[in-house]
């Protein structure tokens, strides 16, 4: 029978239903929290904006008010129920990123996108919730204005460690989450406690150093914005940091000894599709946009769009190519989009000798209209010179 929400504190409701109910939807944990986190994340955020590490992400600043407090969001919510979906992976997420001819794909998006299945999960419990309990609810993923992770840990699902993401007892790093809001009053769970010790295996990995301190992120740093985030050209100095990681990273993730108790995800639809577990990045670089849309139908990957996933590859083969791989980096010189044009250019760079980069450029230097794209001409020669003397 529906109760009102003006009833005591969870009176009524069967949390543990709710739970129950959860796991029969699909989904690995289930946490109760209410609508409030306190003022530390607010202050983390704040941060974050006024050091300018959100790069082009600028959605961040303009609905900065309204995440820093889920009533901020939506004022009637009373309550919000926390859920993780187990993505963990079968094998090590690290295993192919020494193998120059590999594109890494970061765990996440090697399934089908997790938007899709997190949400019809939520929009499942939240409809039982509804028909149960009565009251209003909404549903997010994290394409909301919505911290998260705080939630999550005032909800007991795990903590914020080092790499600022959400660590779990039962399921390391790999937790998709997912967050119901109601009117209803449920009575709170216990916030998680975990600590990370002396421990700084996260922040040691990162290629990039994006970790300016534990439990901060400079996200202009971070492989995974560059690669997936940024519309703009990667900065020169970190494209050879990036190695062959064409979607994502994972190493911050992979590396946390807390995922001694992972379990592979359960969840069907979340397993690699066998395409991308090794794609090989000559493969990918020849892709169109009609052949590029048909790869990822379904995945996360498909809403980069074409010419910033080459852009991303063209990097990688700049990085571990080899000259037999130039045929199809010099194809790209004369690609219709100016992003895929100036990496390409800078993976030719890498890749040619000083006569075949000099010779490329005097056939093409005279077409080439964009400024940035004639710019990477430019500083690829005069870099190749500068080695050529240094040697």
């Amino acid at each position: 029978m529906p109760i009102s929400t003006s009833d005591p504190l969870g009176s009524g409701i069967d949390k543990e239903g709710i739970r129950a109910e959860a796991v029969a939807v699909g989904f690995d944990a289930a946490g109760f929290t209410g609508a409030d986190f306190g003022e530390l994340p607010g202050q983390r955020l704040d941060q974050f904006v006024e050091l300018d590490r959100f790069g082009d992400m600028v959605w961040i600043v303009e609905k900065k008010d309204r995440r820093s407090h889920p009533q901020a969001l939506w004022p009637e919510v009373k309550s919000v129920i926390m859920l993780g979906l187990n993505y963990g992976p079968e094998a090590d997420p690290l295993i192919h990123h020494n193998a120059s001819e590999i594109g890494a794909i970061s765990v996440y998006a090697q399934g089908r996108d997790y938007h899709d299945v997190v949400k019809k999960k939520l929009k499942r419990l939240a409809r039982w919730m509804v028909q149960t309990y009565g009251g209003d609810v909404k549903v997010f993923v994290d394409t909301a204005p919505v911290m998260e992770k705080p939630l999550a840990e005032k909800a007991g699902l795990g903590w914020q460690g080092k790499h600022t993401n959400l660590l779990s007892r039962e399921f390391g790093s790999w937790l998709f989450l997912g967050s119901i809001f109601t009117t209803l009053q449920i009575t709170p769970d216990q916030a998680a406690k975990g600590d990370c010790g002396s421990c700084t295996a996260c922040l040691d990995i990162c290629p990039t150093k994006a970790f300016p301190a534990p439990y901060q992120l400079d996200a202009r740093r971070c492989i995974s914005y560059l690669t997936i985030e940024t519309r703009s050209h990667i900065d020169r100095e970190l494209r050879p940091l990036i190695g062959n990681r064409i979607y994502g990273c994972d190493d911050c993730l992979a590396v946390c000894p807390w995922n001694k108790y992972a379990k592979t995800a359960h969840e069907i639809a979340l397993r690699p599709r066998p395409e991308l577990r090794a794609p090989r990045l000559r493969d990918l670089a020849s892709l169109d946009d009609a052949d590029f849309r048909e790869m990822f139908t379904g995945s996360p990957v498909k809403r980069l769009g074409r010419n910033r996933f080459l852009r991303n590859v063209l990097i990688a083969l700049g990085n571990g190519g080899e000259a037999a791989d130039l045929d199809v980096v010099e194809s790209l010189l004369q690609d219709g989009s100016p992003i895929v044009r100036l990496a390409a250019v800078w993976a030719f760079g890498r890749l040619a000798d000083k006569e075949t980069y000099g010779r490329g450029m005097q056939d093409l230097l005279g077409s080439e209209e964009d400024p940035e794209v004639l710019t990477e001409w430019h500083m690829n020669y005069e870099q190749g010179m500068k080695n050529e003397q240094a040697g």
